[in-house]
């Protein structure tokens, strides 16, 4: 098979040769085969059935069409290829291996040190291995994005789409094609069976991201056993439903066909791509006894000989490249990608002296860095004893950073007017099929797709956030827990925070969730307890690089406290801090609350200070933040020697022990909420300063007998 791929003017290009062996097509697809089936049989671990079958689409993908460097992955307009049918993660790693890309350490380019060399394959899945079973973005070099939970790669893809739609529609200028690069996802029966996978293909087709295209192995196999098990849909009318152009090629093996195909996409202007590829998967499993193997691919030896021998291989050959197969890539992927990316760079340069302020954008973009001043509107909010609710302080705060972070991008999950994200400064816009540079994003009712969409925006640089009520967090928990995994800095903005929300009743009353995020680790969750806190909170989500968070707001009005009063909001930023103190003396009992509930143990500490009880409020928005402390600041704000403690939080009461110790008391929930107005759930729960009062003397009672 030849095809001429097309450069990004639409120009045919020359394929580079050399003086050097050059392989056959066959000899390294059949490279790609066996180091799968060796990775496998060595680890008696993994899926090597979906790299054997798609090694052919791998190989003419690669080698004919992707736009992708191997000297330098970071290039920022390389193609971006997703495989979100992560079990087949050797077909990934083999074309790592073989297009010899090159490692990437702290933002550097080792050139002399492969992203995947042959040992790393022989470790596939083993300890401390940069080839771990399912791919890890920022693990291993090439890996664009990590998935394994079938479906999340299709969500990032769209979010990948939109990005290069955006950057295009922002930054592009006449004759400057800064941004053009297209995405590329391999996906399986799973990940179209997975609701995620479904709702982020609606929202592409909605916005005919025509840089888009999914190609689906038609394997027809599942864990369980052939797919009619479960699985009986006609897959092109839905995609043709969704808007999408769907191809076939009814030959996994065909390769003028895949290059049809692909070349199809490459002239669609108006639609995403879904290319069906019908293949037969090399399934080995049931000969294993164990448990651990069943869930394997492997062939075992007899099965392997007999393999190797239909590929016309060495019988005995383990982990073979044979000469010419890396000169064959580095003839393809590796030429094409290199004048590619050399020819960014020369227009790239260009562009930045005749538009400086708009290559220095993009250039603080791509290291994460901040723009001078984007802080400067940030509000102040005057005390206000009537006060607004968090969410809505949070609107004017995104508001505020808005015009000065360009790159900021989001939505909401079809509840932007109730979460108050949407972005009303000039020039804000929607992003529409006919307005890709848009920053308000419509999710639609799709919780899922949309946190795998904003993390796929976040790993295109931008920054960028989902928003619906917090009970909707579990609706998108998978691609939350995978924003901590990949390090990413995109945040979540929850409102409609507790049994505060009133007559929607426990279905939308939020219990569990706080603790569940808790305990994703690296996230860093944020509750705060007034405005001012709110636009403390922004200040470090936006400074945050390798760590994702969850803005947690209420719906109902709090109080703004008054700061020449009680502290100032700025310790939110170590997670907790000393709000009040008595006015003589040291505290006998410690209330520690979060968000709404704060108000409530300002009100009990005002009591308690009339009967002359010394009370100390600590304001604790972020457990994280907080542990990320010293001791001397921790011990300073919950001395050990005060153990009459209350926390304070209308959510589950998991984890709150490790701040009162054994013998403090929580007031916290323990069933699920009702449907009533808020005072009635209050008085209902337990949530009123009376309450907090009658726990403190109870706590003092405690302390001073013991």
């Amino acid at each position: 098979m030849h095809v001429s791929p097309l450069n990004p003017q639409g120009e045919a290009e020359p394929t580079s040769r050399s003086e050097d062996f050059v392989a056959s097509d066959a000899l390294c697809i059949n490279t790609i085969r066996t180091l799968a089936i060796d990775a496998v049989e060595k680890a008696n671990s993994g899926h090597a059935g979906a790299p054997m079958g798609l090694a052919p689409t791998g190989f003419v993908l690669w080698n004919a069409f992707l736009s992708y460097d191997p000297a330098d992955p970071l290039w920022p307009n390389r193609d971006r290829f997703v495989l979100s049918a992560g079990h087949g993660s050797m077909l990934l790693y083999a074309l790592l291996h073989l297009a010899q890309v090159r490692r990437v350490v702290d933002g550097r380019i080792l050139e002399d040190t492969p992203a995947v060399s042959l040992d790393d394959i022989k470790r596939f899945r083993q300890i401390d291995s940069v080839t771990p079973g399912h791919p890890e973005y920022g693990h291993t070099t090439g890996v664009e994005t990590t998935t394994g939970p079938l479906g999340q790669g299709c969500g990032n893809s769209v979010g990948m789409a939109i990005a290069s739609r955006w950057l295009a529609a922002r930054y592009n200028r006449p004759d400057f094609p800064v941004f053009n690069y297209n995405i590329y996802v391999i996906c399986s029966d799973g990940d179209l069976m997975e609701g995620v996978g479904s709702e982020a293909a609606s929202l592409a087709g909605h916005l005919r991201l025509s840089n888009l295209c999914w190609i689906y192995d038609n394997n027809t196999v599942s864990i369980e056993g052939h797919t009619d098990l479960a699985f009986s849909e006609d897959v092109a009318v839905r995609f043709s439903g969704y808007g999408w152009n769907v191809l076939r090629v009814p030959n996994a093996n065909n390769l003028d066909e895949i290059g049809g195909a692909l070349q199809t996409f490459e002239r669609t202007q108006d639609r995403p791509t879904l290319v069906i590829v019908d293949s037969i998967i090399g399934y080995g499993a049931p000969h294993k006894q164990n448990t651990a193997a069943a869930h394997s691919d492997a062939l075992g030896k007899s099965e392997v000989r007999l393999t190797k021998q239909f590929y016309g291989w060495p019988e005995d050959a383990q982990f073979l490249v044979p000469e010419g197969v890396h000169a064959r890539f580095a003839h393809g992927v590796g030429a094409r990608g290199r004048a590619r990316r050399e020819r960014w760079q020369q227009i790239f340069a260009t562009y930045r002296q005749k538009y400086p302020d708009l290559g220095e954008q993009i250039t603080r973009n791509l290291k994460h860095e901040l723009p001078s001043g984007w802080d400067a509107d940030i509000p102040t909010f005057a005390a206000d004893a009537k006060g607004i609710a968090t969410r809505e302080a949070s609107g004017k705060v995104l508001n505020a950073i808005g015009p000065r972070l360009p790159w900021l991008i989001g939505g909401a999950a079809d509840l932007a007017p109730s979460t108050k994200t949407k972005l009303t400064f000039d020039g804000a816009g929607t992003l529409a099929p006919e307005e890709p540079g848009g920053r308000n994003i419509h999710f639609g009712v799709r919780e899922h797709a949309m946190g795998a969409i904003v993390n796929g925006l976040g790993l295109s640089h931008l920054r960028a956030y989902g928003a619906t009520f917090l009970i909707f967090s579990d609706y998108m928990r998978p691609p939350i827990r995978l924003a901590a995994l990949m390090q990413l800095p995109v945040f979540f903005v929850f409102t409609h925070d507790s049994i505060g929300l009133g007559e929607d009743g426990p279905t939308h009353q939020p219990v569990e969730q706080l603790v569940g995020l808790r305990a994703i680790p690296g996230m860093i969750v944020l509750r705060p307890a007034d405005a001012n806190e709110v636009s403390e909170s922004y200040r470090v989500i936006m400074q945050l690089k390798h760590q994702p968070a969850c803005l947690v707001l209420s719906r109902q009005a709090l109080p703004i406290f008054d700061r020449s009063r009680y502290t100032a909001a700025s310790g939110l930023a170590r997670g907790a801090y000393v709000m009040a103190d008595p006015t003589e003396g040291e505290p006998e009992v410690i209330l520690i609350a979060s968000g709404s509930e704060v108000q409530l143990c300002i009100g009990a500490y005002e009591s308690l200070a009339q009967e002359g009880i010394g009370a100390r409020v600590v304001s604790m928005p972020s457990w994280d933040l907080f542990e990320k402390q010293d001791d001397s600041y921790r011990n300073s704000v919950l001395p050990p020697h005060i153990t009459a403690r209350v926390a304070v939080e209308q959510g589950s009461v998991i984890g709150w022990d490790r701040y009162i110790g054994s013998s403090g008391t929580i007031v916290g929930m323990h069933t699920f909420g009702s449907s009533a107005p808020l005072n009635d759930l209050l008085k209902k729960f337990g949530f009123t300063p009376d309450k907090i009062m009658e726990a403190a003397r109870e706590q003092i009672a405690r302390s001073r007998t013991r």
